[in-house]
């Protein structure tokens, strides 16, 4: 890709900083969104809960990557929670896809986050990206979330929904949770382990980001995750082979429940999503397996 200038929102998060740290290491000029006042050239200030954007900031971005959005596993589900998980996606994504398509030269590719939560439970059925959204909280978020884009690519803007999976990193999401408890022994499975996960690497997943960036005519849905889903006890057994650790203290479901409210079926839900139209386009996964995800986390 030729030096661009790519505007980028939650360029604080786990994605968000790995995609900064990738795209400016190359040479692209990277513009971050922020919600506090603007420290520097390089960063615009927005509010999504306001539906604001400094619109002047975006002009001259060739791509805008949306990956705003309150932590899903941040907090319990209360219904103010889940207010803000909604309206931190929803608004921010339409705020931002009106904006980049009322630019006098819109950019040539809106990259939109989503989540595989679009296809609820799917048991041990394979999914791809063909398959309706399932029912429930997330999956009814990710499609006004999806949808919030409209503007863009009603604008004829190429629009990406990056409907992304667990992410194995150290540093955060689910997994930033669970090394610290694998490293000291306390590992288990949730359940009864038999729940499909869907992972990806955070090297594979900004790959993924930047594959897509740069793929003419790529555009619509694209899951985010490893070729092969695996159950939360095969993933489990997985990080204590790796960690040398102890797998010794499951999670029994009613503890879930109790401990985490409407968000433990989530957790104990199983997902089986299968990236068809990512490996279809060409993209190769430098981590597909778990051992080895787990490894370069």
């Amino acid at each position: 890709m030729e030096r661009s200038r790519i505007a980028v929102t939650g360029a604080s998060g786990l994605i968000g900083s790995a995609l900064v740290r990738s795209l400016t290491a190359d040479g692209h000029e990277v513009v971050r969104l922020v919600r506090g006042t603007p420290r520097g050239p390089d960063e615009v200030r927005w509010d999504p809960a306001r539906q604001y954007v400094d619109a002047a900031g975006l002009i001259g971005c060739d791509v805008v990557v949306n990956l705003a959005g309150a932590g899903v596993g941040d907090r319990r589900w209360t219904e103010e929670y889940k207010r803000l998980i909604r309206d931190s996606r929803v608004l921010g994504t339409a705020t931002l896809a009106e904006a980049a398509a009322a630019l006098p030269r819109p950019p040539r590719v809106f990259l939109n986050g989503s989540a595989i939560g679009f296809y609820g439970e799917t048991g041990d059925r394979v999914v791809d990206e063909s398959a309706p959204p399932g029912d429930g909280f997330l999956p009814g978020l990710c499609v006004e979330w999806e949808e919030a884009a409209a503007p863009a690519e009603e604008a004829g803007v190429r629009t990406v929904f990056l409907r992304t999976g667990l992410v194995v990193a150290r540093g955060g999401g689910a997994w930033g949770r669970l090394f610290p408890l694998f490293r000291a022994g306390l590992g288990g499975r949730l359940g009864d382990g038999r729940q499909y996960w869907s992972y990806i690497a955070l090297h594979d997943e900004v790959a993924a980001i930047r594959h897509l960036i740069d793929g003419e005519g790529l555009s619509g849905p694209f899951n985010l995750t490893a070729p092969q889903p695996l159950t939360n006890r095969e993933i489990t057994e997985a990080m204590a082979r790796v960690l040398h650790r102890p797998a010794l203290f499951p999670v029994p479901a009613p503890v879930l429940r109790t401990a985490l409210g409407e968000m433990a079926g989530d957790v104990l839900g199983s997902q089986r999503v299968v990236p068809k139209r990512l490996t279809e386009s060409g993209f190769r996964f430098a981590f597909p397996g778990i051992d080895e995800a787990i490894r370069a986390a």
